[in-house]
């Protein structure tokens, strides 16, 4: 029988605040309690200044010869600087709206965010706002697939999940 492996995760913090020290990365910590909590093992954090070239970047460095998820944080508001779903969608190979769609509906707030997911290579890669709260409640609207759509990327005959929506 093969071991179940865990599924690994990455997050960026996109910030120029926490990038200078003038603003702590909690998000980025929120975010890593919650996967962690749900199964997942978090195996870089990293912390990047605002706009589309830094995003875009650190998205094909952290994605080469990785298979996993890769979230952000931060980025995805109407901010002056706010440029992660812009740089996100430079690298993306394939959308996922479905995901982006999912998230949004959470919270009324929701329809001011531009989160962007989709696939590079063999990571799944999606955009949650910089706030914690609003990113555990987009986190939580999709959990029950993002572990489903990782396997995929590498293997497409892993079962569909059952009707329970179990956490993977």
């Amino acid at each position: 029988m093969k071991k179940k492996q865990k599924l690994r995760a990455k997050i960026i913090t996109v910030s120029d605040g926490v990038t200078s020290g003038h603003r702590k990365d909690i998000s980025g910590g929120e975010i890593e309690k919650f996967l962690t909590e749900s199964g997942w093992e978090v195996v870089i954090r990293s912390v990047i200044p605002d706009g589309a070239e830094s995003v875009s970047t650190e998205l094909n460095k952290l994605s080469s010869n990785y298979h996993g998820l890769i979230v952000t944080t931060g980025g995805t508001g109407f901010g002056p600087r706010d440029f992660t779903p812009e740089g996100t969608k430079r690298v993306l190979q394939r959308e996922a709206p479905g995901i982006a769609e999912a998230m949004r509906l959470v919270n009324p707030l929701g329809r001011l965010s531009r989160l962007v997911a989709g696939t590079l290579n063999e990571a799944l890669i999606i955009n949650l706002p910089g706030s914690s709260q609003g990113s555990i409640e987009c986190l939580e609207a999709v959990t029950d697939v993002l572990g489903h759509a990782v396997k995929l990327l590498r293997d497409n005959s892993d079962p569909h999940p059952s009707d329970e929506h179990s956490h993977e």
